[in-house]
This record gives C-alpha cells, structure tokens and sequence, in this order.
C-alpha cells in the first residue's frame, strides 16, 4: 500500500481487526520513510457496478461518492458514525446482490432514501430535496405532507 504522505511503498501493518460488523478489515499502517500512520479498509467486492445515469451516461460505482452524499445529508444529525457506516455497506451488498452489474441510478438513489428514512427523516427529507430536484419551497411542503398524509388530519382535528 502506498503512503499517502510520501509515496512511498513499503508500508507496514501494525493492526489488523474486523470492522462494520465484521464485514471488513481495518489496518492501521505505518510508513518507515517518513513515519507517517494512516488506516485502510479492505472490502468484499462481488462483482463492479456500473450506475446507469438518467441521460444514459454510464459511470463506475463508487462507494466513496454513496458515502459523501449520506453523510451531507446526515450532517448534524445524532446518527452513530458505526450506524451509517452499516447503512452504507447494506446499501451496498444490496446493490451487489441484484444479481446485475448495470444498475440504474433511479434504483440507487430509492435505495438510500428507504434506508435514510428508516434511520432519520430529517436527512431523508434533505437527501430527497437534491434527488428529487426540489426547485421551491412549496416542493418541500408538498414532501413532507405526503410523508405523513394522517398526521395533516390529525391537526385538522385538534383545531376544530
């Protein structure tokens, strides 16, 4: 593994140990040349996804960008890093396991809202407000009366 520091490429481990529930490997490692310390995680690839864009472009998965975009919307938010970091290898091994290597990027982005809402509606409604385009307020108005439609009812009735 090459330092990220220097370059160079006769790093070491100094520890290895399971991480995200035992669905990947995290090492500590140590670089002699400039004494740099870094961690590394290694994963279980099944097979290489292609995300299949609306415009029918076609870009390589990357668990990275996944991640950068759960986080933005889980930004502040009182959501364990260990939580997220399981939401995002189940979206993953979801992925994965859809048995195909093209994936449209409508599927992955219902994926991660039906995981985001089951973890906090707030990042659900964030994460919804960039997928879904939203251009005004009243788009958000309209997402969130159809989030709960009883709860508009059940206001209705308190007034009355």
């Amino acid at each position: 593994m090459r330092c990220p520091f220097c370059g160079n490429i006769e790093t070491q481990v100094k520890d290895s140990r399971p991480a995200e529930e035992h669905v990947s490997i995290r090492r500590r490692r140590f670089c002699p040349a400039c004494g740099g310390r870094f961690t590394t995680y290694e994963r279980v690839q099944l097979r290489d996804l292609v995300v299949v864009k609306s415009n029918g472009r076609r870009e390589d998965f990357d668990r990275d960008k996944l991640e950068r975009s759960i986080r933005i919307a889980l930004q502040k938010r009182p959501v364990e890093p260990e939580r997220v970091e399981q939401m995002i290898s189940g979206i993953v091994r979801r992925l994965e396991s859809m048995g195909e290597t093209d994936i449209a990027s409508k599927t992955v982005g219902e994926i991660v809202m039906e995981s985001l809402a089951r973890i906090d509606t707030v990042a659900y409604v964030r994460f919804a407000s960039v997928y879904k385009n939203f251009q005004a307020a009243d788009d958000f108005d309209k997402f969130v009366s159809e989030l709960r439609p009883g709860d508009a009812v059940t206001d209705d009735k308190t007034e009355a």
